[in-house]
C-alpha cells in the first residue's frame, strides 16, 4: 500500500490520501501533529510527503511515526523547502538542508533521533512545483524558468552538499530538497 501524507488539494491516484481537512479526494482525515496516526505498524510500502513537514510542529516525532507505519525496507519520499527559500510561505515553520538524513543514522554523533533510515537519494530543485507556477506565471516565463531550473539543478546535484553550503544563494536559493529514504 502507498500513503500520501498531507495530500491537501493534490490527492494521488493509487495512494491512501491523508489530510487534516476533508477535501475532495482525501481518504483519511487526521491532523499530522496528533499521534499515533490511524494506521497499523508496517502498513505501507511507500509513503510520500510533499511539502508538508515544514508545516508541522515536531518533525522528528512525525518521522518516528512514519517509521512505525512503514514496512521494513519501505521507502519514504519527502519533498520540503530548502532552507535558502524555506520561509517564502507564511505558514512554514522551517526549511531543510542536506544534513536532514544524518539524524536517522545511528552513528551520527550530532543528534540521532532514534529511528534508522538510509538515504538513497537527495536532490535539490531550483524551479519546483511547476503545476503551481503554471497558475501564476505567464507561459514564456514558466518555460524560461523550467529551462534555467534544469541547468541549475544539474550543477547543484553534482554535489548537493557543496551547493547547499557554498553557492545556493548565488542563484536565489532553492525551492525544494527531496530525500528518498529507506527504512533500515
Amino acid at each position: 500500500m502507498k500513503l500520501n501524507l498531507g495530500s491537501g488539494e493534490f490527492p494521488k491516484p493509487g495512494f491512501v490520501n491523508l489530510d487534516r481537512d476533508a477535501l475532495q479526494g482525501v481518504d483519511v482525515v487526521h491532523d499530522l501533529d496528533v499521534f499515533p496516526y490511524p494506521f497499523a505498524d508496517g502498513q505501507f510500502d511507500r509513503i510520500e510527503a510533499d511539502h508538508v513537514l515544514e508545516h508541522l510542529g515536531q518533525v522528528f516525532d512525525v518521522m518516528r511515526e512514519i517509521h512505525r507505519i512503514l514496512a521494513p525496507g519501505g521507502v519514504v519520499v519527502i519533498r520540503v523547502p530548502h532552507f535558502s527559500r524555506g520561509f517564502t510561505h507564511p505558514e512554514h515553520r522551517r526549511g531543510f538542508n542536506v544534513t536532514f538524513p544524518c539524524y536517522f543514522d545511528p552513528a551520527f554523533p550530532g543528534g540521532y533521533c532514534g529511528v534508522a533510515f538510509t538515504c538513497l537519494r537527495m536532490r535539490l530543485r531550483w524551479f519546483a512545483e511547476p503545476h503551481l507556477k503554471r497558475a501564476v506565471l505567464p507561459r514564456p516565463v514558466n518555460v524560461i524558468g523550467r529551462g534555467a531550473g534544469a541547468a541549475i539543478d544539474a550543477l547543484a546535484n553534482l554535489s548537493p552538499l557543496a551547493c547547499s553550503r557554498i553557492w545556493c544563494y548565488w542563484v536565489g536559493g532553492f525551492e525544494e530538497i527531496q530525500f528518498v529514504l529507506r527504512k533500515a
